[in-house]
């Protein structure tokens, strides 16, 4: 019987391959058939090793995934970019590798992105839908606290506050 550590931490520069690799998995999953082959290569390019150090580098928030010796996604999130939303914090994508998806790993790297936006006094977040991640997901509200993942593929975004999805975004 063998063990595999499962950890969670920030990205290093020196993981820029690793985590182009699993974006590169990931996308080519998630999006294969819905953009057409040469755009998805062209998307996919962009974000090479090169694009992934420059990011870590300058202080992107990047949360890795490990599994053993391999890294098996990630979550890339920070401040909200949207000035019109009244929320602090934001989680901008995240993305497992495909035989990794469907094991509860994107729920362990939500809370952690989440925990960490907390610790950093960003106390409500929202998601993009963006992410595979979200665009994966069912529609009902209780897949979405049991899974970690957001429902409503008609909303660009939804809101977190306080560990809950609520079923509609709250007023301020």
């Amino acid at each position: 019987m063998s063990t595999v550590l499962i950890e969670i931490r920030r990205a290093k520069p020196a993981d820029a391959e690793a985590v182009a690799s699993a974006h590169d998995a990931a996308w080519r999953t998630s999006y294969r058939g819905i953009i057409p082959g040469p755009e998805l290569e062209k998307l996919i390019s962009r974000r090479g090793p090169g694009w992934w150090e420059n990011a870590i580098a300058k202080g992107s928030r990047v949360a890795l995934l490990g599994f053993g010796d391999r890294i098996a996604g990630y979550a890339n999130y920070g401040r909200n970019r949207a000035r019109s939303l009244f929320y602090d914090g934001e989680i901008y994508e995240l993305y497992l590798c495909p035989e990794f998806q469907g094991l509860g790993f994107g729920r362990r790297l939500f809370t952690a992105a989440r925990r960490d936006l907390a610790q950093s006094g960003l106390k409500s977040l929202v998601v993009s839908k963006t992410s595979g991640w979200v665009s994966r997901v069912g529609t009902s509200p209780w897949s979405v606290m049991a899974s970690g993942s957001l429902p409503n593929a008609s909303a660009n975004r939804r809101v977190v506050r306080a560990g809950r999805v609520p079923d509609e975004t709250p007023s301020r």
